[in-house]
């Protein structure tokens, strides 16, 4: 299973912020120049960010944008499962895209359980404590951070 870049580049966006929080609203641009990320593709992510109340966007000459919690406050399940569209692996597991063979499919449930080991997990992570590892949101990290 992948993540999609909505999620990756999306929970970066979050933890670029946190590393630099207190130094202002940051404009969207710097954060897509650090992460090497599309401006475009970053106003895209944002918007959602945004709606739910995890970013605060200011205008103007020293405008950008500013967390609304602290990074202890927010975990990267509520960052993906936002970005994804639901806690959920696939569409028959939750929300309104059930397929007709739910109620009798037996795969189901390895996907329900999977599901809910995956964000059980996601969501023990805050992004202090990733900020506690020590390591860049745009360094290339794959595995024993946490």
């Amino acid at each position: 299973m992948k993540l999609s870049t909505r999620s990756r580049y999306g929970t970066r966006l979050i933890l670029d912020m946190a590393q630099n929080l207190g130094k202002g609203p940051i404009q969207l641009g710097e954060i897509a120049r650090r992460q090497a990320i599309s401006l475009k593709y970053l106003e895209q992510i944002i918007r959602p960010l945004k709606r739910a109340g995890y970013i605060q966007s200011f205008r103007g000459s020293k405008g950008g944008h500013i967390l609304t919690r602290r990074p202890e406050e927010i975990t990267v399940g509520e960052i993906v499962a936002l970005l994804e569209g639901g806690a959920f692996l696939t569409g028959c597991t939750g929300g309104s895209k059930r397929c007709e063979r739910t109620e009798e499919c037996a795969t189901r449930y390895v996907w329900m359980e999977a599901s809910q080991a995956m964000f059980t997990r996601l969501n023990q992570i805050t992004f202090a404590d990733l900020l506690r590892s020590g390591l860049r949101a745009d360094r290339e990290v794959c595995e024993g951070v946490l």
